[in-house]
């Protein structure tokens, strides 16, 4: 007798969830298959600190293989989902299609950056989502101090080390302050002009820093940030960004080269595709995740509407401790489905309490609140680590000896610069993996994933704390609340950004036209691309990749080629990010 097919798909706080307790509770009784972008989990808490310098990339990485014996991982991203076929349909990272059918479907495939109708801000800004845009992050910031202390136009050594983060939700917050003493560090190494100093802006709309989280929390961060020397400017946000700095609201002009969005999120656009009710984005799905009408069908995480029971009428924010927990719920679900025959006999709704929060300011500093009791300082960030140590399904001790080395040694900086500025545009629908030159060609020229309508902006700019703020990245001491969502600034919208240029506003290559070509004659330095062939048809053949043999310069990842207009004439080396639109919403970590 053929075998129970169930299907998992996104690998987030919420699918991998639902994973682990799937193969528990079946035991080989099922297939259980997980599709998802990358093959591993990706702790986001920590992810700004791997911006910092502090953790190694693989340290908030579990491998999917590794911890999920009994699943089996399929590499993808899920395209299209035939509800009546029962079959889910994907493109692995190579560009090849394949479909997975199913006796039950879990849909848990996360967010993407959400974008507001400003302008230059598709163009100039980078997100904060995934494992790619921390690392382009921590080698920008160091080539910034670095080109800084020996630049000779002191008006562009100060521009090169002014930073602004928009957002000052759970991920932004955590950014300019994981930021400011990174850069901080960076400067010892690297003295500035007299006069010169880092600069770091934290921008948003709302009335307070972490405008989701309690008061007290948002007072203990407050004051830390503006004690370390960070702007911290409440109701102001970007109205314009350009490859030389950002027009505020206030109307400010701020001269930067580093723009970092932490905005928000919207639910993956995978879950409005099926044609199903939904909610602001998130498939309607019951209390106990399955999705009315199709009881083989389950959602959880920032997919999913799922019905707060604590508070009637309301749903459950997009949040990692929901995703995580209902990853739970979803598993053991799914689980008595296929005891029960399908039916609803055995199913449990979700229900969830908040045991707290954490926030991790760098250092020694923290804001906590673990059952109640608020906590800052030394005690404060014991409790963050410790909560992320047990939090963590994987690789505990490597994070704690990081954690132990960054206490006695100093960082490492040094820029690798293996990840370019445009392989992380920020409209894009998969944030995980880092964009390859061809990925331009396959999408749509639709408006993108996270584009908003000006009635979602206006909507969003009348949010309150709770539902306008980046309330998803704070960590719940009880489980990780990873992503910083924006519902409040809820922005479906239309962006007027370069849809031909695949979001970035930069040109983009050949399919494989990578950065590193053989020939180069410095290695060590990534490369722009747009150099012609023999044939004189400007494209390199598909296999003139970032480690071309006929690049100048191996040791470099080169760039992919782009419009005279749009690359980065302050150095070659790095077409421009832009400046980083504005103000709070839940960075969510997607939970895909």
């Amino acid at each position: 007798m053929r075998r129970p097919r169930i299907v998992i798909v996104g690998a987030g706080f919420a699918g991998y969830r639902t994973a682990r307790t799937l193969a528990r509770a079946v035991r080989g009784r099922a297939d259980v298959t997980l599709l998802n972008p990358t093959d591993y989990f990706l702790y986001l808490p920590l992810l700004p600190q791997v911006a910092a310098g502090i953790l190694e990339p693989r340290r908030v990485t579990v491998s999917l293989s590794g911890t999920l014996r009994e699943v089996r991982p399929v590499l993808g991203e899920a395209g299209r989902v035939d509800l009546d076929a029962r079959t889910v349909h994907y493109t692995n990272p190579e560009g090849d299609e394949g479909a997975l059918d199913y006796d039950r479907l879990v849909l848990a495939a996360g967010s993407v950056n959400k974008l507001l109708p400003i302008p230059g801000v598709a163009e100039h800004a980078h997100g904060f989502r995934g494992l790619p845009e921390a690392l382009y992050l921590r080698d920008h910031l160091t080539r910034q101090v670095e080109l800084a202390a020996s630049g000779a136009n002191a008006e562009e050594c100060a521009a090169r080390c002014t930073f602004v983060v928009v957002g000052a939700g759970y991920t932004g917050t955590e950014v300019a302050a994981q930021g400011q003493l990174f850069t901080d560090a960076l400067v010892r190494a690297h003295p500035l002009r007299r006069g010169i100093r880092p600069r770091w802006l934290l921008l948003d709309v709302a009335s307070r820093v972490l405008p989701e989280l309690d008061e007290r929390l948002s007072r203990t961060a407050d004051r830390v940030l503006r004690g370390r020397g960070v702007e911290v400017r409440m109701g102001t946000s970007v109205k314009e960004a350009t490859r030389d700095g950002v027009l505020l609201t206030d109307g400010e002009f701020v001269p930067t080269r580093t723009l970092a969005w932490c905005v928000g999120v919207r639910p993956d656009p995978l879950a409005e595709s099926l044609g199903l009710p939904m909610e602001r984005g998130r498939l309607l799905v019951e209390p106990t995740l399955q999705v009315p009408g199709r009881p083989e069908v389950f959602a959880c995480g920032d997919a999913a509407a799922v019905p707060d029971l604590e508070r009637p009428g309301e749903y459950t924010p997009m949040t990692a401790q929901h995703a995580w927990r209902q990853g739970r719920v979803a598993g053991r679900n799914v689980a008595a489905s296929l005891r029960a025959g399908g039916g609803a006999a055995g199913l449990r709704p979700y229900r969830h309490k908040d045991m707290g929060f954490v926030v991790d300011l760098g250092g020694v500093q923290a804001a906590a609140n673990p059952l109640g009791v608020h906590l800052s300082g030394p005690a404060a960030g014991a409790v963050a680590r410790g909560y992320h140590l047990a939090a963590m399904p994987g690789n505990r001790v490597r994070v704690a000896a990081d954690w132990l080395l960054d206490a006695v040694l100093p960082r490492q900086d040094v820029q690798l610069g293996l990840v370019r500025s445009w392989s992380v545009p920020l409209d894009t629908a998969s944030p995980e993996p880092a964009r390859v030159p061809e990925d331009h060609r396959r999408e749509p020229t639709a408006p993108g994933p996270g584009a908003a309508t000006r009635e979602d902006v206006k909507a969003g700019n009348r949010a309150d704390a709770t539902d306008g703020a980046d309330g998803a990245h704070a960590s719940d001491t009880h489980t990780h609340d990873t992503h910083d969502t924006d519902e409040g600034n809820d922005v479906n919208a239309k962006n007027d950004v370069n849809q031909e240029t695949g979001g970035s506003g930069e040109h983009h290559p050949s399919p494989e036209d990578d950065s590193q070509s053989i020939t180069s004659p410095t290695p060590e330095v990534g490369r722009h691309g747009g150099g012609e062939d023999e044939s004189g048809t400007g494209r390199r053949s598909p296999e003139d990749g970032s480690q071309s043999i006929t690049s100048p310069t191996p040791e470099v990842g080169r760039h992919s080629s782009g419009p005279a207009d749009v690359r980065d004439d302050r150095t070659a080396d790095e077409p421009t990010p832009g400046p980083v639109e504005h103000g709070d919403t839940r960075d969510a970590k997607g939970d895909r």
